[in-house]
């Protein structure tokens, strides 16, 4: 490439997308002079759906821009939390995050997920179709034009995936209120209406139940309430909703 060199500078929530060489502050780059600022980004392996602000000699500049000669360029990491405009916030995971997408359909969040590989152009044309925020930690996916709004999921703990979706874009929380298994609603059920779906000794033991208004699920507090209880609690406690 023998073009304008520019100098980039990228926040440190955003390091790990670059080579180590741009990890340490300030470094030159010498772009083609016709490539756009998005462009020049991507190429280092920031995905766009994660860049913030950009700064051109401290400006804030568009990503259309085309870089000149001498400039310098700050690319800063998404604001938190990510406000999303234009439709309910809503989730699409790809398949690899079925233990976050559970996670969050517990805490009332509404969170679509395909348990099998439906590929990535369906993924993003679902995303774009539904108006949902792409979730996935494969940047090629994240780059797909057509996707209406994406996230990198940073980390590969479950848990850690969930302090950061809700911490980035701060959903509303309703516990218990998602069928965890295909995203629906619940609503509490009769014991006499769902018996036919309990065994013997769930009848006997239990007696508060509910049921998921598209797939039929029966739920009931049975021996890994617990558990998602300290979920529950653990997210309540920290981001805020209503834990009953």
């Amino acid at each position: 490439m023998n073009g304008p060199e520019i100098t980039l500078e990228v926040a440190p929530e955003l390091r790990l997308f670059v080579p180590h060489e741009r990890r340490a502050g300030r470094t030159p780059l010498t772009t083609d002079g016709a490539s756009t600022l998005g462009h020049v980004i991507e190429s280092l392996g920031i995905p766009l759906t994660e860049a913030g602000t950009l700064l051109v000699d401290g400006a804030p500049a568009d990503r259309s821009h085309i870089p000149e000669a001498g400039e310098h360029i700050d690319v800063t990491a998404v604001e938190r939390p990510q406000r999303v405009p234009g439709a309910p916030l809503r989730f699409l995971l790809d398949v690899h995050l079925g233990t976050l997408a559970r996670r969050l359909r517990l805490l009332g969040v509404d969170a679509a997920y395909e348990s099998e590989d439906i590929g990535d152009p369906a993924l993003a044309a679902l995303s774009a179709r539904e108006r949902r925020v792409l979730l996935s930690r494969d940047r090629g996916l994240l780059r797909r034009r057509e996707i209406w709004a994406g996230a990198y999921v940073y980390s590969d703990r479950p848990q850690e995936q969930l302090r950061d979706v809700l911490g980035r874009f701060a959903p509303a929380l309703a516990p218990w209120t998602r069928c965890t298994a295909c995203n629906g609603t619940l609503a509490r059920a009769d014991k006499d209406t769902v018996s036919d779906r309990l065994e013997h000794g769930t009848q006997q033991a239990y007696d508060v139940f509910a049921q998921c208004t598209e797939c039929a699920r029966v739920y009931w507090r049975g021996a890994h309430h617990g558990h998602l209880e300290t979920i529950v609690a653990e997210a309540v406690r920290e981001f805020g909703g209503a834990a009953a």
